[in-house]
């Protein structure tokens, strides 16, 4: 059985799974299988869709033919429900992951900056990255902007890493690589009404995809937040769901309405989750790839055209709540927010008091 090696890397600005193995004409027609599969010359290596993992799942499809593992890289020990420190990209200077675990960066924020260097490192690949100067960076960027077209966030993400390194790992003073930050896009969050999500949560027949994204609804989670969710998290005497570590290492509680405590039970009853409160087919946790493919499905069934994400389902919940009256004050409790400028956005959205306004365009005796 040949073995296959695995990281999560990005190609063409996107996320995907990299696979790493021995020359095997056998092997490779396998992969090629894989719908979608292609090979990257600058990489060595061949990378997938991530619908096509994890590991688990690759191992299912390909049993007793191929064996796909996590590409091992120093590990240390981490909250139980954190990614594997294996899943990290691999091939960087080793004092740049070090100090980001010096500084307790999260796995997720590690992976990122990683990849984020590592692309800038093959941009210039025939240079050390030591020597490389200010211009250098600059052109980088611009390459980014004016060929790759990325997103604002993609270029904050690439600037954050490249200046993590030469100021937190080399000491470089600031202004020997300080760049201009793009200007923040600002744009509202996409909201559904109450009667779009409870169409949407119809056409979910599936009691745990059901019970699932209800409960994304119900408490404002992110999707992490979901599939990281322990059945000892839910507290049902307290009528709460605890957030462990959540976006910046945060505890915080969330509601638990009545009737998601019923749903949740009915989800309980049939599936029996042995840790998580969600679990995957073949066990472990569930994937943030199954929630967010259960939700377009959804969405799609419901005849919902709007431009939404399963994470339209927690901006829906805090603007919700804001129209029925809740203090913002505590919506930003909820939601994790550490400034309440953050949470302020909702303001922007909620219907509350548009429906008095009148049109001027309806005065006008046409």
């Amino acid at each position: 059985m040949k073995r296959i090696e695995i990281e999560y890397g990005i190609v063409d600005n996107i996320q995907r799974i990299l696979l790493y193995f021995e020359y095997d004409p056998h092997t490779i027609a396998l992969v090629k299988s894989i719908p979608g599969a292609r090979w990257n010359p600058g990489m060595k290596c061949w990378h997938i869709a991530k619908v096509n993992g994890p590991a688990d799942k690759l191992n299912y499809r390909f049993r007793e033919k191929l064996l796909f593992v996590p590409r091992k890289i120093p590990s240390v020990p981490g909250p139980e429900n954190e990614p594997k420190m294996a899943d990290l990209p691999v091939g960087l200077p080793e004092e740049f992951v070090k100090t980001m675990k010096l500084k307790d960066f999260s796995i997720k924020t590690i992976k990122t900056y990683s990849s984020m260097l590592r692309l800038f490192m093959n941009f210039y690949k025939e240079r050390p990255l030591d020597d490389l100067t200010d211009v250098d960076i600059r052109e980088y960027l611009l390459y980014l902007v004016d060929e790759k077209k990325v997103s604002q966030s993609y270029q904050n993400q690439a600037i954050n890493a490249i200046k993590f390194y030469y100021e937190q790992v080399l000491g470089r003073p600031t202004k020997t690589y300080y760049l201009q930050r793009p200007k923040h896009e600002s744009k509202l969050p996409s909201v559904l009404s109450e009667e779009e999500v409870l169409r949407l949560l119809k056409q979910v027949g599936n009691l745990k995809h059901k019970a699932a994204l209800s409960l994304i609804y119900s408490a404002g989670l992110r999707v992490g937040e979901l599939i990281n969710l322990k059945l000892n998290d839910i507290d049902s005497s307290r009528k709460q769901i605890r957030i462990r570590q959540g976006k910046g290492k945060k505890d915080r509680v969330s509601v638990l309405s009545p009737n998601i405590l019923r749903l949740l039970r009915d989800y309980y009853k049939e599936y029996r989750p042995k840790v998580w409160a969600f679990e995957g087919q073949f066990g472990g946790q569930y994937s943030a790839g199954s929630v967010q493919a259960v939700f377009r499905k959804a969405k799609e069934d419901a005849g919902i055209m709007k431009n939404a994400t399963v994470h339209t389902l927690r901006h829906s919940f805090a603007t919700h709540l804001l129209e029925r009256g809740t203090n913002l004050r505590y919506i930003q409790e909820l939601l994790g927010h550490q400034s309440s400028r953050t949470t302020e956005i909702y303001t922007h959205v909620t219907n509350k008091g548009f429906k008095n306004i009148i049109s001027p365009f309806d005065n006008l005796n046409l």
